[in-house]
């Protein structure tokens, strides 16, 4: 048998603890998951520090060098982003051959 408390199932803790039983598992769960992406400290791409916070619906800002820069609403960087800085990648090393 293993030691100590079995954690209960599906229970959610965290920011979405707000809510009680309100809104279902799953909700929730997915609310906590965003809320700890959005909140937590992300790179910045002018100075390359983790020190990128969200200041609004979209705003985010570095508190090291004080770039102010838009992105999507829960983290600076959106799938889209990623995609388009690829293909701009792909598209300047073509070039320079």
């Amino acid at each position: 048998m293993s030691s100590g408390q079995q954690k209960a199932k599906g229970r959610v803790t965290g920011s979405a603890g707000r809510f009680g039983p309100r809104y279902g598992r799953f909700i929730r769960k997915r609310v906590t998951e965003t809320e700890k992406i959005s909140r937590a400290a992300h790179r910045c791409p002018r100075c390359d520090t983790m020190a990128v916070k969200r200041v609004g619906t979209g705003i985010w800002a570095c508190r090291k060098c004080g770039f102010k820069f838009a992105g999507g609403a829960y983290t600076p960087q959106t799938p889209a982003l990623r995609i388009a800085l690829r293909a701009i990648d792909r598209t300047a090393t073509d070039i320079s051959e």
